[in-house]
């Protein structure tokens, strides 16, 4: 029997996979639990509208990572931070500060997860930082600049 699996399950497949198994196990494990519908031709097409659906919308995202990419290229930061002796910060200038300095100066929204500092700022310079907008776009490079 065809199936359409509702989730992932160990040893079959992914969600939204058309498997075959063998009749007991799709009516007495897989549809009690709601892990799997019959592969019928009405639930096969209404399969592949979600699937186009969720290409449509992986594509639109794919768009707005690039957009958001060609924004950033180019963009310095600047941030003005309290300084010791021999330009030593007081703490560090964190991803949180980063982002925040993007949305108030420049208008770009960007989570602080994305952007990736190889070791925390602790003086004062400039400093490359790697900002990853989207999974399958090149991830982009900005210039922090701290001074006090």
């Amino acid at each position: 029997m065809k199936v359409i699996l509702r989730q992932d399950v160990k040893s079959l497949g992914k969600k939204g996979a058309v498997v075959e198994v063998s009749d007991g196990y799709a009516r007495n494990y897989l549809f009690p639990r709601g892990m799997a519908a019959e592969a019928t031709a009405g639930a096969l097409k209404e399969r592949e509208l979600h699937q186009k659906t969720l290409d449509l919308k992986k594509d639109q995202e794919l768009r707005q990572a690039k957009a958001l990419a060609d924004k950033l290229s180019g963009i310095t930061v600047r941030i003005t931070s309290k300084a010791g002796e021999g330009g030593k910060l007081f703490g560090s200038v964190t991803s949180k500060e980063i982002a925040e300095q993007l949305a108030s100066r420049h208008g770009i929204q960007v989570d602080k997860r994305k952007i990736e500092l190889k070791e925390p700022i602790k003086s004062i310079g400039s400093y490359p930082v790697t900002v990853k907008v989207h999974a399958e776009a090149p991830p982009v490079q900005l210039t922090v600049q701290v001074s006090t």
